[in-house]
């Protein structure tokens, strides 16, 4: 399980490198194989490659005449790129996805369990801000949410 915010740098060929608590689970989980695609709230994700196979094959058998599904697929499936960790645990993360992200130099990192979100920092902490704000103000939970205890 991945987890946890992380503060990361780009280099100026747009390499990120992974903490190195990451990179021996990595290792293990995938040999280094990761995929990177876009996220529609404008960040990216970063997949270990056997985690983004179980994702693209659920998104493969989604009906292509729903347009939500289609338009999934394109974004998900479309942006999705390879990358490989290389001797120093850094990835390239190619220039469309950093400019779709908005991506320059400071980045974070965030753990979601299976996957990463690769978010501008700035981007992050506004959107960070807001939705901390919207909680504050959400008296309503949703049904699936009621038996959740933190």
């Amino acid at each position: 399980m991945f987890r946890g915010v992380t503060h990361i740098n780009l280099d100026q060929k747009g390499r990120m490198a992974f903490p190195s608590r990451y990179r021996d689970r990595l290792q293990s989980l995938c040999d280094g194989q990761l995929v990177v695609t876009v996220d529609p709230d404008h960040c990216l994700l970063v997949y270990p490659l056997p985690e983004w196979e179980t994702i693209e094959q659920k998104l493969i058998r989604l009906p292509s005449l729903n347009r939500t599904a289609r338009r999934l697929q394109r974004l998900l499936i479309g942006h999705a790129t390879e990358a490989e960790l290389d001797g120093n645990g850094r990835i390239l993360l190619p220039q469309p996805l950093r400019e779709f992200a908005g991506l320059e130099k400071r980045t974070v990192l965030i753990g979601q369990g299976h996957k990463f979100e690769l978010w501008d920092e700035q981007t992050w902490m506004a959107r960070r801000d807001e939705w901390l704000a919207e909680a504050a103000q959400d008296d309503e939970m949703p049904d699936d949410l009621e038996s959740l205890s933190l």
